[in-house]
């Protein structure tokens, strides 16, 4: 039996942000074994992590349709209880050894900042096929790992119903609908995963790596505040540094349970 921890991330009270499972094990579980706890939890990340010593692990994510390079949120997790649980001695840092490179995490006061890397956009033609998807006229679109469509000021983002068959259809891994506010934020958005199992990811890190750079060109600044407005909700702050994006946020522990890996 080993621990199985939930975690809200980008949130600081549960039932908020983006639940991640968590499971710290001796070495990584078959593919198959992954795969089906992530089945199980049907959460749109489980992380695995593996200890190597007391500031460096390997790190693992895997959505309910398959394992994935980058995770925002469940290394926010993963992070999270590192500190909480294994207090790391050298210093404020713990680093992961992932798919996407090494990614560190660092506490600074209540938040848990991010090294994360940036992906590239190109931009595309906004279809018809993107406006009958989401419901609404993109200003335009941008293809990275993801699809970032960006919608007019003022368009109601938190109210968008989007269609999760049409966006199957759409490029990208995930699809991300965001545009310009005039409140505390500068951004909103809202992220969409239907290829991945998960029609809607509450607050997603790794799509910021796509959202954070456009907005931080677009606006002439490099720190950002944004606000993913799923019915969770959550909080990102972030800062774009060229090639590499520093996400950071809250975290607060939802439930501890365990795991029989030897079934």
């Amino acid at each position: 039996m080993v621990k199985s921890y939930v975690v809200d991330a980008f949130a600081s009270e549960i039932f908020k942000g983006n639940p991640a499972a968590v499971l710290f094990v001796d070495h990584f579980p078959s593919d198959e074994m992954m795969q089906n706890i992530a089945m199980e939890n049907k959460l749109s990340e489980t992380a695995f992590a593996v200890k190597k010593d007391d500031n460096h692990y390997d790190l693992r994510w895997f959505s309910p349709a398959g394992e994935i390079d980058l995770c925002g949120h469940a290394t926010l997790a993963t992070g999270f209880l590192v500190f909480q649980k294994a207090a790391p001695k050298d210093g404020q840092s713990v680093v992961f050894n992932t798919m996407s490179g090494d990614l560190t995490v660092t506490k600074k006061g209540d938040l848990y900042e991010m090294d994360f890397p940036t992906y590239d956009l190109k931009a595309i033609p906004v279809t018809e096929a993107m406006t009958e998807a989401y419901g609404a006229r993109p200003d335009a679109a941008y293809l990275g790992r993801d699809l970032v469509c960006v919608f007019p000021q003022g368009t109601a983002i938190a109210e968008m119903d989007p269609d999760m068959e049409k966006l199957k259809k759409l490029d990208g891994m995930a699809q991300h609908a965001t545009a310009i506010v005039d409140d505390e934020y500068d951004c909103v958005s809202r992220s969409f995963a239907p290829k991945l199992g998960i029609n809607e990811d509450p607050v997603c890190g790794s799509g910021h790596c796509h959202i954070a750079p456009y907005w931080s060109e677009r606006l002439g600044k490099h720190q950002l505040t944004a606000y993913q407005a799923s019915p969770r909700s959550g909080v990102l702050h972030c800062d774009y540094e060229g090639k590499r994006t520093k996400l950071s946020g809250e975290a607060v522990l939802y439930s501890e349970n365990e795991v029989n890996l030897a079934i």
